[in-house]
């Protein structure tokens, strides 16, 4: 009777196991935060990974969350194709960047503006993926790029300048005493013949 009750429990056991493989979630994954400045576009990368096949019933939700916390603003869809807001702050701001055949949905927010910092959420539902995990990107406009990126930005040019020139020269210099150095052997062997 004991192995007929190993038995049953197995093939229960197999049964939940292989229903969860057929509802398994979708991953989404974003970068966490990006800095953008005052004016500029900025792209917004989601992908995902699903177990199952892309299906035509994906659905990617893109939403905005003010850091003020007021209420959720949808920003973006796609079914099918892409669909912009009908209204809202993103209406004429924002575009699909994405590939539904490499698992990215991806969107650009364009004039990025100081009331555009907050939260974007990304969700994707591929059926029969009835789960899915919703990427977060905290999105924060800044009016200048700050001084020490600009800073390291001129050290790291000057300095790969510096290094040229002083290659150059110091290359120029023993090709110079080289040929000095040929010239007067040349001379004392004419001298001694």
């Amino acid at each position: 009777m004991r192995g007929r009750a190993w038995l049953g429990a197995a093939l229960v056991l197999g049964a939940q196991l292989r229903a969860l493989w057929l509802a398994a979630a979708v991953e989404v994954h974003t970068a966490k935060e990006v800095v953008a400045v005052n004016g500029t576009n900025q792209r917004l990368k989601c992908t995902f990974s699903s177990s199952s096949p892309v299906s035509d019933q994906l659905l990617v939700s893109w939403n905005f969350q003010p850091e003020d916390l007021s209420s959720h603003e949808p920003v973006f869809r796609y079914l099918k194709e892409p669909y912009k807001p009908p209204s809202g702050r993103f209406k004429e701001r924002v575009t699909w960047d994405g590939n539904i055949e490499r698992n990215d949905v991806s969107i650009i927010i364009w004039n990025l503006q100081p009331t555009d910092n907050g939260t974007f959420t990304c969700q994707v539902t591929n059926r029969p993926d009835v789960y899915g995990t919703i990427g977060e990107v905290r999105l924060r406009v800044v009016q200048k790029v700050s001084f020490s990126e600009i800073h390291f930005l001129a050290v790291a040019i000057g300095s790969a300048s510096v290094l040229m020139i002083i290659v150059v020269t110091a290359v120029i210099i023993c090709q110079q005493r080289r040929r000095k150095a040929r010239d007067k052997r040349m001379e004392v062997a004419d001298t001694e013949l």
